[in-house]
């Protein structure tokens, strides 16, 4: 009898610890607060309809509109013809989409690495506790990050120019032979990484400084009495830490510079005389609105679409890598 009560016992659910366990104890009923009824019903339909309806129009209407459109050989001023894939076989075969790819990875490239070490780097400075006046630097950093793509454009033009600009005067001093930024290919890609470089290196330096914040100062504070040295902490310490916010800024730096469009536009809106300038967005811009190839357009927004999808696909796989490393 006794092992049956214990099984007895044993089979019984525990106590949930949100339950009254006295049952004879009244519960206190819920004070009913005038006011606003709950968010949770019908009230909060109502506070996230703007965001819904504004996503419909300006979000999703146009992504199901341009896959549409990107079946036909679409004139908004005539009639269209329905082509099937012909736009997509057409863009695989053209070479000024394959030279837009290539010049799209090789500013991505000139302005993400350096910059993102330059951005570590300066965000290390701004950590320092013996930094003076850290608020007045964090704001001056963001300032690039607002100031207009075209004032840009303008001013690094003059500085990157080819007779008086300061950089080639620079170079000049050191009896070299002045560099055209504008026809020189890889100078031309050069100028503008430097753009995007100073307009977005303060805004990952503040991301980096906040991933710099959140790691703890016991790590360092025991680093240093195993006598590792400023830079041994730096490598072992801090890197280690940001090894998903580098990841983050990565990512993003990736899938922005697949849209860089402002800066070469603005340098050269045909792409230049060997098409140097021709980025994706900008040969996707030229199709639609100087050729009037809507249509085709429409495809290279797709194919764009696919490389933001693998670009995202790899950022997933590499994120759930090194988070499965800092686990073990």
């Amino acid at each position: 009898m006794s092992i049956l009560t214990e099984r007895e016992k044993r089979s019984k659910a525990p106590l949930s610890p949100w339950k009254n366990k006295n049952p004879n104890r009244k519960v206190k009923k819920a004070k009913v607060i005038p006011g606003v009824a709950s968010l949770n019903g019908r009230w909060g339909y109502l506070y996230v309809a703007p965001f819904v309806t504004m996503f419909l129009i300006f979000g999703l209407a146009p992504v199901i509109y341009s896959v549409f459109i990107s079946f036909y050989h679409w004139d908004p001023l005539g009639g269209s013809t329905f082509n099937g894939i012909n736009n997509f076989i057409t863009l695989v075969h053209d070479s000024d989409f394959w030279l837009a790819i290539r010049n799209t990875f090789s500013i991505w490239a000139l302005s993400t690495f350096p910059q993102m070490v330059m951005a570590i780097g300066l965000a290390a400075i701004l950590r320092n506790s013996r930094l003076k006046g850290k608020s007045f630097w964090r704001t001056i950093f963001l300032v690039p990050n607002i100031t207009s793509v075209i004032a840009i454009t303008i001013v690094f033009g003059q500085l990157f120019g080819r007779d008086f600009g300061i950089i080639n005067d620079i170079i000049g001093m050191f009896g070299l032979h002045h560099i055209d930024f504008i026809e020189n290919v890889f100078a031309a890609h050069v100028q503008i990484a430097t753009m995007i470089t100073w307009r977005w290196i303060g805004y990952n330096t503040l991301i980096f400084l906040a991933s710099m914040l959140a790691i703890p100062e016991e790590l360092y504070e025991s680093a240093s009495v195993d006598g590792a040295t400023k830079w041994q902490q730096f490598r072992f310490v801090t890197l280690p830490s940001l090894k998903n916010t580098i990841t983050f800024v990565l990512i993003v730096g990736t899938i922005g510079g697949l849209q860089v469009f402002a800066e070469p536009q603005q340098l050269a809106s045909d792409g230049g005389s060997s098409h140097q300038f021709l980025t994706l967005t900008l040969f996707l811009y030229n199709q639609a609105f100087v050729n009037n190839k809507y249509g085709y357009a429409a495809a290279i927004g797709i194919m764009i679409t696919f490389i933001v999808l693998i670009i995202s696909l790899i950022n997933f796989l590499v994120t759930r890598k090194l988070a499965n490393d800092g686990t073990r």
